[in-house]
């Protein structure tokens, strides 16, 4: 991975800190995942495998001081002059890091410490001496021998499953299905264990996603879980909160708030103490990715929309904005209309011939700009679902028939001109995939699949369901394909596997998606505190629109099957229809509570003889089961009532057009079934909807008023704008808030130094990147928060003594001590408040006058207003009446100093 480094003066200064963008190669082979610089202009970077390098500034600025003419030669030595950290951490032979990929990397300028940080654990290092100082995991306990593995390989699982052959099965006799089927599955959860003792294959739903430092100092790590984990300056953990139960994915922090950025959308802002301000639903799909400017927040969607948020909310400010909005709401709906085409169908391990996917699908095409295809019993038996389980157990899914029946059916669809699939997801033989038309699949995104067992204590994926969770117009339509338990008799467990499904139903990134490729992965672990509202709320229940089809097994009751077999070659479908038990448990409220199913105008569609057209092909063997309407597709969508229209309050609104059967499909003894839909969407039309926020911007007063207050920076004051250091004693700088209501926040930068020759005159230094300090001077805590009407005491320090190093591929060639010379430096005390990157800016010069004999004149009187570190001053502290406002005629050039973005 190639650095280049642009970056703005230590002192926030608009100008490049090179003219030339300075390039060179951090790894020869393995990728840089995180990069920061330090306080003192170092660059850190860390890469996989646990590797972290660091770049000094002295070999930055000396490689930058060679001419243009050679700039290759530059970017040779300064890649060659990196420190290897892992050197540091070395105990005789023994790495106390974890050899884990490096995720993230942060900053802590209050203490000048550097944080390195895998999913699992965290190391802390001293930014001036690059010394490691602590490595620890998520629960805040040492521990040097948290290692993170690999995701085990299916080709590594298949091999494990056939390391022991199984005995030669007997006959089948009474040796049931199920009697081999729990055989071979023990095996293959024995397998997958085996393999997760030697180290291969780790599962944890508490992994590092996230990390910020709030304005307090304080280090906010956001996890897989949805917890956040606060840590204080040196490591100790100091509280776990947990809002929301999915993934975290990115902190920002200003002033006394911090926004937390989840993988369900959702945003929250709390203070810096871990108290919830407010949440809301900021975007359909994972926030990625947050910045702050001007009063806003503006948050970075999975994909690619920017949103922007005050951030003074939650204020009086939202309700005056919400109310406006919903006043001009009409005039940013749009209505869309899309046709939805949903067919199921139990293949019954067979192969279905191209005339039969016409027949079912592709003679239903026209101006279909959906279609989703769940099939059952794909393949079947006990060697499939153990392969199945322990798939299932490490991340894997899909097999060659899953993925024959998606390429032919895709063949049907003219896939790849007409169509294109946007998802799919296979659980043993459930199968469930989508396809989007040219016209719709640039409003097609964010699919999501899921998969739950229901065979054999919950646990195998001979029934169940699969679902897909879609996108459409910002829209969220859930289609799960299911298949529930068998046989007349158990219409209690149909109903508890529907029961089973809806509830626990949850939904990732799926095998097969063409969305864009992510990493994030929706954790729906438990809440350690159980304090989230949302836990109990099933995610098909949060959905704008659920198709629920499939193989439900619901058969009729109360009639033989010689009466079915005239009812049926007479038509009776509605006097079928009163003895269907789905129909009475739908009407009792057991299963499928608050949805629809379309008018049946067609024969039962089980149990047939294959390949026997017409009604003729009703099974007649010697159990002869009576006909059923075992495959069905019901729906919901987002009306309470049935009358209601299609409104942004009511945005998804579905009715169906054609429901059938296929009757002229022979391969297995399921028919197969499709229902056309006909859906309204209403969506927001974003322009028209941000003309009218300016509009509400520009013309109400009441919200013009609340803006300009956002602006102000609370009142501070500093104690002087001049300090000499002598020896190595503190020097106190206070800052004192004297504002009654706000926090203020500040960060003290170096905007540049220079160094006394012994002639006498003065040498400026090219000025440091980041906070930008110089190696001798210490300036500790150089961010805070201030409360009002209280005072900050900030310690500015020398550092007598230190060393200069040259490194050459991560070793150590030459070092010395710099000769003491008077130094100077000017800092820049930067103030903000919680609600705008409003800053107020402050100069204060530092001087450090050597005590070693040179050519430079004694320094004896001090200017005006100066606070000495010498043995000889009786006091550090100014006294009240010396204090500076910011903003006065005492404070230089301060017209002149750009504003800074925190």
């Amino acid at each position: 991975m190639d650095l280049a480094t642009a970056a703005g003066v230590g002192g926030g200064g608009d100008a490049p800190l090179f003219k030339e963008a300075l390039a060179w190669q951090a790894f020869s082979r393995t990728p840089v995942l995180a990069i920061v610089v330090t306080s003192y202009g170092e660059i850190w970077s860390g890469s996989e495998g646990g590797i972290i390098k660091a770049w000094p500034w002295d070999a930055i600025a000396k490689s930058l001081s060679l001419t243009s003419e050679g700039k290759d030669m530059a970017s040779l030595l300064v890649g060659k002059a990196y420190i290897d950290l892992r050197n540091n951490a070395t105990v005789g032979n023994m790495c106390l890091l974890p050899a884990a990929d490096v995720k993230h990397m942060l900053v802590d300028h209050c203490r000048a410490k550097i944080w390195s940080i895998t999913s699992m654990t965290f190391a802390l290092w001293d930014a001036r001496t690059r010394e490691l100082l602590k490595v620890f995991g998520i629960d805040g306990q040492v521990d040097l021998a948290r290692l993170e593995a690999p995701v085990m390989p299916e080709q590594f699982i298949e091999e494990e499953i056939k390391v022991k052959p199984t005995k030669k099965e007997k006959p089948q006799g009474s040796f049931t299905f199920f009697q081999k089927s729990r055989n071979a599955l023990m095996g293959a959860a024995d397998a997958v264990r085996r393999v997760a003792t030697k180290g291969t294959f780790v599962e944890d739903n508490r992994r590092i996603e996230a990390v910020a430092q709030a304005m307090d100092g304080t280090i906010w790590s956001g996890c897989t879980n949805g917890s956040i984990i606060v840590w204080d300056g040196n490591g100790n953990k100091l509280q776990d909160i947990h809002y929301h139960s999915s993934s975290v994915q990115c902190i920002r922090a200003l002033g006394e708030r911090v926004w937390v950025g989840y993988a369900s959308g959702t945003i929250q802002v709390m203070d810096v103490e871990g108290n919830l301000l407010a949440g809301w639903t900021g975007h359909s799909c994972p926030v990625i990715n947050m910045a702050i400017g001007g009063s806003y927040i503006f948050t970075l969607a999975h994909h690619g929309g920017i949103r922007g948020w005050p951030l003074t909310s939650p204020s009086p400010l939202d309700d005056i904005l919400r109310t406006e909005l919903a006043n001009r709401e009409l005039s940013y709906t749009m209505i869309e209309n899309i046709k939805v085409l949903v067919g199921t169908w139990n293949v019954a391990q067979e192969k279905a011939s191209f005339e039969s996917l016409r027949s079912w699908l592709g003679s239903a095409l026209s101006d279909v700009g959906l279609v989703v295809v769940g099939l059952q019993e794909v393949e079947m038996g006990a060697g499939v679902l153990a392969m199945a389980a322990a798939k299932e157990s490490v991340g894997l899914e899909g097999s060659a028939n899953g993925q024959w029946w998606i390429d032919n059916i895709g063949k049907t669809l003219d896939e790849g001109i007409s169509f294109h699939r946007v998802g799919s997801r296979q659980l043993a033989g459930l199968l469930i995939a989508a396809w989007a038309s040219n016209d719709l699949k640039p409003h097609v995104g964010d699919v999501d699949a899921a998969a739950v067992p229901c065979g054999f204590g919950r646990a195998i994926g001979n029934k169940g369901g699969v679902g897909l969770r879609i996108r459409v117009y910002d829209r969220r339509i859930c289609f799960v394909s299911n298949h529930f338990a068998a046989h007349q008799e158990n219409v209690s467990r149909r109903n508890a596997d529907f029961d089973h499904v809806y509830r626990t139903m949850s939904f990732n990134k799926p095998h097969g998606s063409t969305a864009s490729a992510t990493s994030v992965q929706l954790h729906k672990a438990a809440s350690a505190n159980g304090n989230q509202a949302d836990e109990d709320i099933p995610e098909l229940a949060e959905a704008d629109m659920v198709v629920f089809l499939g193989d439900f097994n619901y058969r009729l009751d109360g009639i033989t099957y010689d009466e079915a077999r005239d009812m049926v070659s007479q038509r009776s479908f509605d006097w079928l229809r009163e003895r269907d038990q789905l129909r009475a448990e739908m009407k009792a409220g057991n299963v499928f509570q608050g949805m629809r199913e379309g008018p049946i105008r067609f024969p039962p569609t089980y149990k047939f003889q294959r390949n026997q057209p017409g009604l003729s092909g009703y099974d007649s063997g010697e159990k002869k089961r009576i006909p059923a309407w075992c495959d069905r597709i019901l729906y919901r969508d987002s009306r309470p009532v049935s009358i209601a229209e299609c409104s942004l309050d009511c945005p998804v609104v579905a009715a169906v057009t054609a429901y059938e059967a296929c009757m002229d499909v022979t391969e297995s003894d399921h028919k197969p079934v499709r229902c056309t839909f006909s859906v309204d969407i209403a969506r927001v039309d974003e322009l028209i909807r941000r003309q009218e926020f300016g509009k509400i911007i520009e013309s109400n007063e009441k919200v013009r008023s609340l803006l300009q207050k956002s602006h102000i920076v609370p009142d501070t004051i500093v104690s002087t704008n001049n300090i000499i250091l002598e020896n190595q004693e503190d020097v106190i700088l206070r800052i004192s808030n004297d504002c009654e209501t706000s926090k203020a926040a500040f960060e003290i930068l170096c905007e540049g130094q220079s160094i006394t020759k012994l002639d006498g005159t003065k040498y400026e230094l090219p000025p440091r990147a980041s906070f930008g300090f110089p190696l001798w001077l210490e300036v500790q805590p150089s961010v805070g928060l201030i409360e009002p009407g209280e005072t900050m005491e900030i310690a500015v320090h020398h550092e007598d003594f230190f060393t200069k190093e040259e490194f050459v591929d991560g070793v150590q060639q030459n070092w010395w001590c710099e000769a003491t010379r008077d130094m100077g430096a000017v800092l820049l005390v930067n103030v903000t408040s919680s609600a705008s990157t409003e800053t107020i800016t402050h100069r204060i010069n530092v001087r450090y006058c050597c005590l070693v004999p040179s050519a430079t004149p004694p320094v004896t009187n001090a200017p005006s207003g100066a606070v000495s570190g010498s043995k000889n001053n009786q006091s550090n502290y100014l006294q009240r009446s010396d204090f500076a406002n910011f903003g006065s005629s005492e404070v230089p050039n301060l017209c002149d100093v750009p504003k800074r973005s925190m």
